[in-house]
């Protein structure tokens, strides 16, 4: 007969005694339970004990957190979190070094309980530890504990950040400042000033004024990578808790100086006579105190270029975020000029189309007269492709993408003049109706860009998709847009493209460039090669092989022998999905503060009948074996898997349900009593085995993405198999021989 479903089986350890091994019944108070433990071993005063587990974070069991107890667990009785927290209070206030570096030693490790942290916190704890470090008398180990115990008491949103002092912040800043400090200082340090940008609006100002970028650039040239990524995290923090007008002054300095390098036919507003076109290339290499001019900086491009992206080591996954989060803020700051619409009486503003049409059409005379003038502006207008050929400026008033796509227009009219008059014209002097309107094409082409690389959005969590040739120019959007509209030019004439066919040629090119951007190009000159392979007759057989991949045949004879195949197919998709789960998965765990990265392994027993998982203190290098897996589920116990926002723990967590990233990643194996076991998957190709897994075991459908991926490749290989002509075709009864190896291998290329 099985044990009642409120009583677990478990070992519980006290120094220098033998383990009880009892019937815990949950039903029971805590400090019953614990009474009666303390008496096995004749220990008094029972309520100065508390029971933690003995593995994993060794956190303190509450009344709360009881039901997380599995049979077989381990537990260890221990001082209470209240007396702990008293006695370690007292020694880190000792005189004795020795006893203060193991009190902060041990305080650095249970200030990540919840339980303990709310006992020291209530006991003044963390005003304790601000003052030790405002002291400036901690070097060393002793202060790194300080930080690691201050920075995991803080992260369990108890108190404010608000109450942090000045001064605490001026230390902090001094050892991020510090030429040479401890790397297990620094880290916290970091860490500590991140926490507090992105926690309180306040603080925003007093770390800025504390530190500059500028300060955090000799960090990002260092080796060691975890350092590097701090440091971009928190410049990822400073621009994203920047005020709004600080954030978009970039931009608003880029369309000034776009507006003031023209040399206008109408007389300009300012003399800019003065300015030069290596200005215009450099518009923010100017003493500007805003985050967003910083961030574009030459300097700070070039130094994560060189020290990161291209350096010796591989880029981990954490540092892949920041990157992608530093490209996206980056990208955002063209969000304010996207959503500008021009101003038709903006004498200023018209004075950029009356540049786009000088630049093109300079070696013709202009007319004296108003209207003669008047007269070939607007077929200069029409020439250049505007829709509003007698006041194009209407042609900007769509948001998006507003004036940013004009900004574009006068970059590639600028920077790349041969190729901006050579488009013009060559499609100017057409009269074959076959022109590319290139006035239209590069306001369409803005507004795509910008969906493709989201402009405008804030990061996702979890997200690593960052481009690595962004950060190989100072001016990485404007030259993407001057690749592609050359690209989409090259298509227009390929397709040999009508004004009907506009929409047409809009999705080849979004076709074209969201393939070559799939490939992660490394640099602009490999995007155009890439684009360069995706020409119009490429994207027509990568459309047709994959419809032909697609395509099942009506006939009645081959839907009977698909019907007949798939069966065995969707066996062997189960199979390779149990194998999977039998190899086991590793996810992490996810907290406040994303690189201090904690793991647990899940895998499937051999036989397929019990769930085994843990915790591991790293990512590990290959299979866990069953032993180092503490906890287990019998699949027998499992009712049911649920995914997305029906899991319980994305209803908890608040942050975390409004992120689309981690809740298509998310599922939860429900199971006997009422229990839960929480997961999000590290990418969506983990996350449909594990679900097809768990629903293989049930004996439902397996219904995801790659489910259906693989039976329709599989089913289509198959049949195609099945259906070869093999007529007068001998079919040899044994497997032709091996080749012998060659002499040598000097005939081979390696490619690295």
């Amino acid at each position: 007969m099985p044990p009642p479903a409120d009583i677990v089986k478990v070992a519980i350890e006290w120094p220098g005694a033998n383990a009880q091994l009892i019937e815990m019944d949950q039903k029971r108070p805590l400090t019953s339970i614990i009474r009666e433990v303390c008496d096995g071993w004749s220990l008094s005063g029972s309520e100065q004990f508390a029971l933690r587990y003995a593995d994993g974070p060794q956190l303190y069991i509450t009344e709360q957190g009881r039901g997380e107890i599995k049979n077989g667990t381990i537990l260890r009785l221990a001082i209470s979190p209240g007396r702990a927290a008293r006695q370690l209070l007292e020694r880190i206030q000792s005189h004795g070094i020795d006893a203060r570096l193991e009190a902060l030693k041990e305080l650095a490790k249970l200030s990540a309980d919840p339980t303990f942290a709310t006992e020291f916190i209530n006991m003044e704890g963390i005003g304790t530890l601000a003052r030790l470090v405002e002291s400036g008398t901690h070097f060393g180990e002793m202060l790194a504990f300080t930080l690691t115990a201050f920075l995991e008491l803080m992260d369990h949103g108890i108190v404010s950040w608000d109450l942090i002092s000045l001064s605490f912040i001026k230390q902090i800043a001094g050892y991020v400042n510090q030429p040479m400090v401890d790397v297990s200082i620094l880290q916290r340090s970091l860490a500590i000033l991140e926490s507090m940008v992105l926690n309180s609006h306040s603080l925003y100002h007093r770390v800025a004024q504390e530190i500059t970028v500028g300060q955090l650039i000799g960090h990002l040239q260092v080796s060691n990578q975890e350092i590097q990524t701090y440091a971009i995290a928190l410049i990822n923090a400073l621009f994203l808790k920047a005020p709004e007008d600080r954030r978009q002054v970039s931009s608003r300095v880029t369309s000034d100086r776009l507006s003031s390098e023209m040399k206008p036919e109408h007389p300009p507003m300012t003399d800019t006579s003065h300015q030069t076109f290596e200005e215009y290339t450099n518009p923010l290499e100017q003493p500007l105190t805003e985050m967003a001019s910083t961030l574009a900086q030459k300097h700070l491009r070039s130094i994560i270029l060189n020290h990161i992206i291209r350096g010796n080591r591989p880029i981990k996954a954490e540092m892949a975020h920041q990157l992608y989060v530093l490209q996206v803020l980056t990208f955002n700051l063209l969000e304010e000029r996207m959503m500008t619409k021009m101003d038709p009486n903006d004498q200023t503003q018209r004075d950029i189309i009356f540049e786009l049409r000088r630049i093109a059409f300079d070696g013709e005379n202009d007319p004296t007269g108003t209207e003669k003038r008047k007269a070939m502006y607007t077929k200069d207008y029409k020439m250049l492709g505007f829709t509003n050929h007698i006041n194009p400026a209407m042609d900007f008033t769509q948001t998006p993408p507003g004036m940013l796509a004009l900004d574009n227009m006068l970059y590639l009219a600028k920077a790349h003049q041969d190729t901006y008059i050579r488009i013009v014209l060559e499609n100017s002097s057409r009269e074959d109706k076959h022109e590319c309107p290139f006035g239209r094409c590069a306001i369409e082409l803005t507004r795509m860009l910008c969906e493709i690389l989201q402009v405008g959005e804030l990061p996702n969590e979890g997200c690593n998709d960052f481009h690595p040739m962004f950060f190989t120019h100072d001016r990485a959007w404007e030259e993407f847009f001057c690749v592609c509209i050359q690209l989409l030019n090259k298509t227009w004439k390929e397709m040999r493209a009508t004004a009907e066919d506009f929409n047409k040629v809009m999705q080849v090119v979004r076709e074209q460039i969201t393939r070559a951007l799939a490939m992660k190009p490394s640099s602009l000159d490999q995007l155009k090669n890439k684009l360069r392979g995706l020409n119009y007759s490429e994207i027509l057989r990568l459309r047709q092989s994959e419809r032909m991949s697609q395509d099942d045949f009506q006939s009645p004879p081959i839907i009977e022998l698909r019907e007949r195949i798939q069966p065995e197919i969707l066996e062997l998709i189960k199979q390779q999905r149990l194998n999977r789960l039998c190899e086991g998965s590793c996810f992490r765990k996810l907290g406040n503060r994303r690189r201090q990265e904690k793991f647990w392994f899940c895998r499937l027993s051999l036989n397929h009948k019990v769930l085994h998982y843990g915790d591991l203190d790293e990512s590990p290098q290959g299979e866990v074996p069953f032993e180092l897996l503490s906890d287990k589920i019998p699949v027998s116990d499992i009712k049911s898997v649920v995914t997305g926002k029906d899991c319980p723990h994305m209803k908890e967590k608040s942050a975390l349900k409004q992120n689309k990233e981690v809740l298509e990643l998310a599922f939860s194996v429900l199971y006997d009593p009422d229990e839960t076991l929480n997961f999000v998957a590290p990418n969506k190709y983990e996350y449909c085995i594990w679900t097809d897994g768990l629903c293989a075991l049930l004996g439902r459908e397996m219904g995801s993405d790659l489910t259906r991926s693989d039976l329709d490749t599989l089913i289509s290989m198959e049949m195609k198999l099945r259906l070869l002509d093999l007529e007068n075709i001998t079919i040899p009864e044994a497997p032709p021989p091996v080749p012998k190896e060659p002499s040598s291998y000097n005939f081979t290329y390696n490619y690295s």
